[in-house]
Order: structure tokens, then C-alpha cells, then sequence
């Protein structure tokens, strides 16, 4: 039955998804079409009846490469191609970018199209395999546009479209290497500056043999027009990537900085509400990041997840053991009920996280970051209180278990702050003690079975937790039991 469902669901999802590319396809027609208008406005019914098997050819060349990139992530990404969302998103940044350039080589100059700005944005909505494999596409698809309708004088087309085609290879390809390190809004408008270079010498070499028929005058203000392509496409980016990541709740480099300052109002709330838990959040957020980067993961994304994992605590706060002082709550309840409002953290911080269009990756960390785990504290009073005539899965979280190496990280780095912060003797022995036997229960319960995470891996957070636990959790020289005042008088505590 549940495959039975499984099944329809991505029968669904695929029909879903198939239907939105070919409405993305009909769309781009709908552009290069408003292209063909413009060109002629008085005479686009005679051009197209007079090149209607160009006109196919454009369709039909259209039509293969917007598939290139379709089966391309069939292959490569299907859990994300099947969303109509993705698709509509993929297609939308190729209809945006071939807009763009046609206005911009029709009304001002081919060299001021922002030929990188295609790349840039895939580089930071997806990554850099996908910015280059998309900026390819665009290349051919904007030299197939440029063939067809724009630079068409008598039936012979101008070096126009192939000066394009060279610049929207190059620019493009040099984007995503240069932009790849960015971290801040500001360093991406000289990641365009640093492109402006090789375009405006590529200019050069493709106007210097024409530089007595252009003029002199001609040949600067075509690298100027390539220096601010460049430089534009830097600036659009900048305009338009916000948009993207409101209007499809993707991530960026950007985005999740942004996401990570103590002001947003999730964050401002746990600060408040739940003092105890946003401190402990915090250290999970540093255990976290340092894992990552040991793993060469997204650093920056485990830290942000980390900071959320427990924000379903703001619903009852005083129940959990680091937000209490000194009145603990499941004193009066039973072993069963207290177990209940435990567990139930994960998916209060699951659901505030999707009402509030947090990242999904935040919310299921918040679900999975305690898989299926026992509550040990609760099972082992009820096992009292029974004499051992007690179901574990009625103590234990409801899962699911992580389902990625982020999640994986934020489970261990959770469990084992909290247990090391519990030890009497924090010394590296005592905490490699607590961290080995935290991952080797987790690998004994199943934990990691939904997540491609090696046994190399998990030694290698393991030693990672170790070292900065111990740095963390350290001891200090005891002070000196005595008080100053002033005068130079000194008295004994």
C-alpha cells in the first residue's frame, strides 16, 4: 500500500512537473516572438512568412536545448526537477536572461549584454556544475535567437551573433570561478570588475582586425560597453536574486547570513523566551560549522541549521532543563507525558519553521535532528515505575531519521554538547569517551541509515567534536578567594 502511494505520488509529481516545462517552453516562444514584433513592428507577419523555415529551426533548436536542460537534471537531480516550482524556476532565469540581452543588444550595444548574469545567478541558487551547464545553454540559445531574428540583414547574419556566442562562453564561464568565493552581497560587484578584464580584452582581439573601418572612437566605447555588461550583470544579480530567494524560498550564501544574525525574529524570540536553549543552539552552531568544514560541507548551511534545530522549544519552554531554574515541571507528570511534550519539539520547530518560509533544509533538521532516538531520561523513570513492562517506542522521538550528512552532523554535535556539558571532568579522554559512545549508539539504532554518511565520516566528526569540546567545555585556574577596593586594601572571601 505504501508503495502503491509512493507510486502515485511521483506519477504525480512527474506529470506536475513535465506540464511546467512545456508551459516554461511555450513561454520562451511567447519572448522570442515579442522579439520578432520589435524588430519589425510593421513588418513581423512578412519576415516571418518570408523565413518560416528559420522560424521552425528556432523552434525546434529551442526546443532541444530547453530539453538538454530538462533530462540533464532528470538524471542529475529528479527529487529536484520533479518540483513544478524548480522547473518553473530554471526556465525562468533562461527567460529572464535571453529578455535582457536582447534589449540590451538591440537598444544599446551587443558588447553591454550582461552575458554573465545568467551564470552568477545558478552559481548561487544551485551550484557551479548547474551555473555552467546553464550558461552553455544560454550561449547557444541567445546564438540561435541572434540567428534566426535579430542580426538578419538580407538573409546573412552579422559577427554580432558570433561575438555573442564567444562572450557569452567566456564571460559566463570565468563568472562562476571568479564569483565561487564570494560571501557578501558587495564582493560580488567586484567579482563583475575582475570579468570586465578578459571581456574587454576578448573585445580587443575580435574588433582589432575591423579597428580602420570601425574608427577609433568605435573600438573604446565597444570596451567600455563590455566593461559595463560586466559589470551590470554584477548589479542585476545583486537586483534579482533576493526576488528569487523570497518568490522560491531558495538559499544563497547570502540569504543564509542573513538568516543567521541574532535579529531575526525566530532567533529574537528563542534569545527571549528560552534564554537557555539559544545559548546551547549557538555552541551547536560552532560544533556544527567546524564538522562541516572537516567534512567539506556547506559550513555556513550546517551553522544556520544548528542555530533553528531547537526553536519548537518556544512553545513550552520551561520544560525543557536548560530553560528551568528551579522548579522542573515534570516533577508533577508522568513519565509518559513528560516524554510526550519532549519529542513533540521537533515537529513544533518543523511546523513554525515552514509557517514562518524558513529554508525547508531548516525544518527537517528541526524534524530529524533526534531521529527516532529514546528520551533515556523519561524511558529509564517509567521502566522504574513499571518494573520494565514498558514499550520503548512510546519513549521515543517520532523521527524521521536524517537524511542528510547536515542533519547527521546537527545530531551528534547536539547530543554530545549536552552531554559534555553534564561531565564532571572534561578532559579530552573523558570527552572522546562520550562522543565515540553517542555515534556508536546512534550506528547501533539505525540512526544513519537514511543519509550517505561513511564510517570515515563519523570518525572524523568525532575527532572534530573532540577537539572543540575540549576547547569549549574547558577548565580555568581557580581565582584567588580575595576583593580589592580602593586605597590598595585587600580582604579575604
Amino acid at each position: 500500500m505504501r508503495e502503491l502511494k509512493r507510486k502515485r505520488k511521483l506519477s504525480a509529481l512527474s506529470a506536475g512537473s513535465a506540464a511546467t516545462f512545456i508551459l516554461c517552453y511555450l513561454l520562451l516562444l511567447a519572448v522570442i516572438f515579442v522579439t520578432i514584433v520589435c524588430n519589425s513592428p510593421d513588418g513581423w507577419l512578412q519576415f516571418i512568412n518570408e523565413n518560416l523555415s528559420g522560424i521552425i529551426s528556432l523552434i525546434v533548436c529551442t526546443f532541444l536545448l530547453c530539453s538538454i536542460v530538462y533530462y540533464y537534471y532528470w538524471f542529475e537531480d529528479r527529487e529536484f526537477i520533479l518540483h513544478a516550482k524548480n522547473v518553473f524556476l530554471v526556465f525562468f532565469i533562461l527567460i529572464v536572461e535571453v529578455a535582457i540581452c536582447y534589449v540590451m543588444g538591440r537598444f544599446v550595444s551587443i558588447y553591454a549584454r550582461p552575458f554573465a548574469l545568467i551564470a552568477i545567478m545558478c552559481l548561487f541558487l544551485f551550484n557551479r556544475r548547474q551555473a555552467i551547464l546553464l550558461n552553455f545553454v544560454f550561449a547557444l540559445m541567445m546564438f540561435v535567437i541572434d540567428t534566426y531574428t535579430n542580426y538578419v540583414v538580407d538573409g546573412v547574419a552579422t559577427n554580432a551573433m558570433y561575438y555573442s556566442l564567444m562572450l557569452a562562453f567566456v564571460c559566463g564561464t570565468l563568472s562562476v570561478f571568479v564569483a565561487g568565493g564570494i560571501k557578501t552581497r558587495v564582493g560580488l560587484i567586484g567579482a563583475g570588475f575582475i570579468v570586465s578584464i578578459p571581456t574587454a580584452a576578448i573585445i580587443l582581439l575580435l574588433e582589432l582586425p575591423d579597428l580602420t573601418a570601425i574608427g577609433t572612437a568605435s573600438f573604446f566605447i565597444s570596451m567600455a560597453y563590455g566593461v559595463a555588461g560586466c559589470m551590470s550583470s554584477a548589479v542585476l544579480a545583486l537586483a534579482i536574486l533576493p526576488l528569487l530567494e523570497w518568490m522560491f524560498n531558495r538559499l544563497t550564501v547570502f540569504r543564509l547570513r542573513e538568516l543567521t544574525r541574532t535579529d531575526v525574529p525566530i532567533l529574537m524570540r528563542l534569545k527571549k523566551e528560552a534564554p537557555g536553549t539559544f545559548n546551547h543552539s549557538l555552541i551547536v552552531a560552532q560544533l556544527s560549522e567546524t564538522c562541516a568544514l572537516a567534512l567539506g560541507e556547506n559550513a555556513e548551511l550546517a551553522r544556520a541549521c544548528a542555530y533553528y534545530h531547537d526553536v519548537g522549544k518556544l512553545k513550552q519552554p520551561e520544560c525543557f532543563t536548560e530553560n528551568q531554574k528551579d522548579y522542573n515541571i515534570h516533577d508533577e507528570l508522568t513519565p509518559e507525558l513528560s516524554a510526550d511534550i519532549i519529542r513533540s519539539h521537533a515537529r513544533d520547530g518543523y511546523d513554525l519553521l515552514i509557517a514562518s518560509r524558513m529554508p525547508q533544509i531548516f525544518a527537517d533538521v528541526a524534524l530529524e535532528h533526534h531521529g527516532t532516538l529514546p528520551i533515556k531520561y523519561f524511558y529509564a523513570k517509567a521502566m522504574k515505575l513499571s518494573g520494565g513492562d514498558v514499550n520503548r517506542k512510546d519513549y521515543s522521538y517520532l523521527g524521521p531519521t536524517p537524511h542528510t550528512k547536515i542533519a547527521a552532523i546537527v545530531m551528534v554535535a547536539d547530543s554530545a554538547e549536552a552531554a559534555v556539558r553534564s561531565l564532571k571532568e572534561r578532559t579530552p579522554e573523558n570527552v572522546e569517551k562520550v562522543v565515540r559512545s553517542i555515534i556508536e549508539e546512534r550506528l547501533d539504532l539505525d540512526q544513519f541509515v537514511d543519509c550517505d554518511i561513511t564510517m570515515r565520516e563519523l570518525t572524523t566528526i568525532k575527532e572534530t567534536l573532540v577537539a572543540a569540546l575540549s576547547g569549549v567545555h574547558h577548565h580555568r585556574v581557580e581565582y584567588p578567594a580575595m576583593r580589592l577596593h580602593r586605597g590598595g586594601e585587600t580582604h579575604e572571601e
